[in-house]
């Protein structure tokens, strides 16, 4: 699977008037590379619910992780979880997807809405086989992987979307409704957290606003790995000048110059003249500028933080989506490019002080620099990036 990387989003809509959600999602990846997920249904709403649903996917990803038995881990919780002094039960539904650098999915379901897995943009079943472990029905499966699998696991909240007072749906949306919508979607292109975010938004919809169960969903979309290389800053030293640019330009991927100095060195090194756009779509946003062998050219510093807002925003509720989705500014399509093509990036920081910057009376500085390429490398690392920071 040395090609291929999991994709992952996964997001929670509560239960209308509910402050916590009773379904949770655990991630963990081991230093093989497996990722190991869980989604977790907690019984009935609210704190007990939140309570049952996070010890579930964090015991049971815990001892996947150990590679325990799945007889031996689904014992070990029934006794791990707490008793409901009002039902006297002990429960919370779970799916587990535990993706190998073998190129294996493992799946793991207890009485949760069935996996799913679209593969060229048609529902593909599942080979499924059932066991029985303390009077609970078990099923597990074995995928091998292929580029543009898109598996999708989810709570029977989104199942029961619709279904309340007055709500247009009175069966709900339905397993089988979920992938009909689903499967054109897949051929789309878009990431795990964006084909997330419309399955939710429609779940939402469905609810009129008011989701009458906790309702979750997540996604994973198996890729191809990309590489992407951003470069912000001219080096402390110019004699570095050319080391810097060398290790830049001799990376495979597609390229990013941040900064007016830094395009100049660029454009100077490439022997390729730089030209500057007069043309400014988003007015808070400078305009970019082209080189010849480079595939993008922006400002840096005003351009950087507006990317840092919409990633700290992709991993929150991704609202942000439909003001970077489709904009010509720098800040949308380093977004688009650092969010949706990426899955390795390399930023090479220059750490030369810009002159214009030390003036007091603005609100820029070479340490707010350094803060900003820190935070979203940060951020990019919890989007699931492989993240490489080289300074000069």
């Amino acid at each position: 699977m040395e090609n291929l990387y999991a994709d992952i989003g996964f997001q929670s809509l509560n239960k209308h008037g509910q402050l916590v959600c009773g379904d949770h999602v655990e991630k963990i990846e081991k230093p093989d590379g497996s990722v190991i997920l869980v989604l977790a249904d907690g019984l009935g709403s609210g704190v007990k619910a939140c309570v049952l649903s996070t010890l579930t996917s964090t015991i049971i990803s815990r001892m996947i992780a150990e590679e325990l038995p799945v007889e031996f881990c689904v014992k070990a919780l029934a006794e791990a979880l707490p008793v409901c002094s009002v039902r006297k039960l002990a429960y919370s539904t779970f799916t587990v997807i535990n993706i190998t650098p073998a190129g294996k999915a493992y799946i793991i379901q207890y009485d949760n809405p069935g996996a799913i897995l679209i593969r060229n943009g048609q529902e593909v079943d599942i080979p499924f086989v059932s066991m029985t472990v303390d009077e609970k029905v078990i099923e597990t499966a074995e995928v091998q992987l292929q580029k543009g699998d898109v598996f999708i696991a989810i709570s029977d909240g989104a199942e029961h979307s619709g279904v309340g007072p007055g709500m247009s749906y009175s069966l709900g949306w339905s397993r089988e409704g979920i992938v009909k919508y689903m499967e054109p979607l897949c051929l789309a292109g878009f990431t795990a957290k964006t084909l997330n975010t419309i399955l939710l938004d429609e779940c939402y919809s469905r609810y009129g606003g008011e989701p009458g169960d906790d309702t979750t969903a997540l996604t994973v979309y198996m890729r191809t790995r990309e590489q992407v290389n951003l470069m912000i800053g001219p080096p402390a030293n110019m004699e570095d000048n050319e080391k810097m640019l060398s290790l830049f330009f001799g990376k495979q991927g597609k390229h990013i110059v941040c900064g007016g100095t830094t395009s100049r060195i660029a454009s100077e090194y490439l022997g390729k003249p730089l030209k500057v756009s007069f043309d400014y779509e988003d007015e808070d946003i400078p305009a970019m500028g082209s080189i010849e062998g480079v595939d993008l050219v922006t400002e840096g510093i005003i351009t950087i933080n507006r990317v840092l807002e919409y990633a700290k925003n992709y991993l929150e509720d991704n609202e942000s989506y439909s003001q970077w989705c489709y904009k010509r500014d720098g800040a949308s399509l380093i977004a688009r490019m650092l969010f949706e093509e990426a899955t390795d990036i390399n930023f090479f920081v220059g750490r030369a002080v810009n002159p214009a910057h030390q003036n007091p009376n603005l609100p820029i500085n070479f340490s707010i620099k350094m803060q900003l390429v820190r935070e979203l490398s940060e951020t990019l690392k919890k989007m699931g990036k492989k993240i490489r920071v080289s300074y000069f």
